[in-house]
């Protein structure tokens, strides 16, 4: 008679565990979500460029943030994902010269072999706000798995500054108007665990529509590749 009790206690125990397993497993997956960090450096290159002008060096950016991620299915691999982050954006080009005349950013075609050029580049700061939809393959205990993320991003400028040097002149600007303030494009992530590879394609010119370049309008669009890595 004791054995059978002591085999019923143990049972008893036993599938009271398991329940108390599972109900912690169950809330641990209702409550999952990917909710991350990121950094990205990327290569920027200028999209639509004008006849004459080119890019040299290496132009970079780098971008971060928080993504607060919101599962849509039972199984929460699936979500949309609502940002806060913050850019730099680089560009280096090779022939022209961007200068203020009359209160009006005005681009000027160059020979380099003239000016003998050290630097020429221009540089935008944004807050920018993605929103994505997200896939993945991970679940509330695996933290390495495959990523799909594609969505829309919205930059505001908060500042702008363009650095000119060369052996003839040097021209310094910074929070010029001829700058588009709000910058928009399509966003791609994909990768596996923290490497991904990442992809911007703006949709809107870096500049307004006033600005131009030996009379054509200059339209030329950001687009950024490289790399995303997401931290819990």
């Amino acid at each position: 008679m004791k054995s059978y009790l002591l085999l019923l206690l143990s049972l008893l125990g036993y599938f009271g565990f398991s329940q108390q397993d599972n109900t912690d497993t169950n809330v641990l997956y209702e409550n999952y979500r990917e909710d991350q960090f990121y950094a990205s450096v990327t290569y920027n290159i200028l999209n639509k460029k004008p006849d004459g002008i080119s890019q040299s060096g290496f132009s970079s950016g780098f971008h971060f943030g928080f993504i607060r991620d919101m599962p849509i299915n039972n199984k929460r691999n699936v979500a949309i994902g609502l940002g806060i982050g913050a850019s730099t954006n680089s560009y280096n080009q090779r022939n022209v010269l961007i200068e203020d005349i009359d209160n009006t950013i005005n681009f000027t075609n160059i020979d380099e072999g003239d000016y003998n050029v050290s630097k020429n580049k221009f540089t935008t700061y944004l807050v920018e706000v993605p929103l994505e939809i997200r896939w993945r393959t991970s679940n509330a205990s695996d933290y390495n798995f495959w990523r799909i993320y594609t969505g829309f991003k919205v930059g505001y400028l908060l500042y702008n500054s363009s650095n000119f040097k060369s052996e003839v002149t040097d021209v310094k600007l910074s929070n010029s108007d001829g700058f588009n303030t709000i910058q928009y494009g399509l966003t791609l992530s994909a990768g596996y665990s923290t490497w991904n590879f990442h992809v911007y394609y703006g949709l809107n010119s870096i500049f307004d529509n006033n600005i131009q370049f030996e009379g054509e309008q200059i339209d030329m669009k950001s687009l950024k590749i490289g790399l995303i890595f997401y931290i819990l």
